[in-house]
């Protein structure tokens, strides 16, 4: 697993091995960026939930954005993402929770303009944690939300005033792009 491109494209990113973890391939993450580069603006603040390696906020920081904000419960997960963003020289950009999405959401300091969500396949993606990132101000207008999930378990259509604006897959794995109703995307 490496940065895809960048001020640290071509680093190696480490996965600890931990049963549960399954990083976001480097093809998927590419798509992604390419889906939301249209909107994608420098020194944008991001929030990167079910974090994992961290590669996917890692990317981010590398494109351009200003601030990351890793939630991630798993010990093992949190140390890898603070050893990845030490070795891609993005570590000053960023702060690693190591707590549950729910335990960590009254710390966390928004808005952002991106939210990445990759939880595990099995719990699949909850609309409560959407819904109190939007009961606590921690999103805008303009902010996007990506969400990671397997082709056997459908997103939801919308998640309150946020409207799936474009599905892609690859293999099993597929990610559901969000954006505010009326919002031109």
């Amino acid at each position: 697993m490496r940065v895809i491109a960048g001020s640290a494209k071509g680093r190696i990113l480490k996965a600890p091995d931990v049963a549960v973890l399954r990083p976001t391939s480097d093809k998927v993450r590419g798509a992604i960026f390419n889906v939301i580069g249209s909107f994608f603006e420098t020194e944008e603040r991001v929030l990167d939930l079910y974090a994992g390696t961290g590669a996917l906020g890692i990317e981010a920081l590398s494109r351009g954005a200003g601030w990351c904000d890793f939630v991630e419960q798993n010990r093992l997960c949190a140390a890898t993402i603070q050893e990845n963003l030490r070795a891609t020289g993005l570590a000053d950009q960023a702060q690693v929770i190591q707590k549950s999405v729910r335990a960590a959401l009254p710390q966390l300091q928004g808005p952002y303009g991106i939210v990445l969500l990759d939880p595990p396949y099995a719990e699949g993606i909850d609309g409560t944690v959407v819904q109190a990132l939007l009961d606590r101000g921690l999103l805008t207008p303009d902010t996007v939300v990506v969400a990671e999930h397997t082709r056997r378990g459908q997103a939801a259509e919308r998640f309150g005033p946020l409207v799936r604006v474009k599905q892609r897959g690859y293999g099993d794995t597929v990610f559901s792009v969000y954006a505010f109703e009326g919002e031109d995307r």
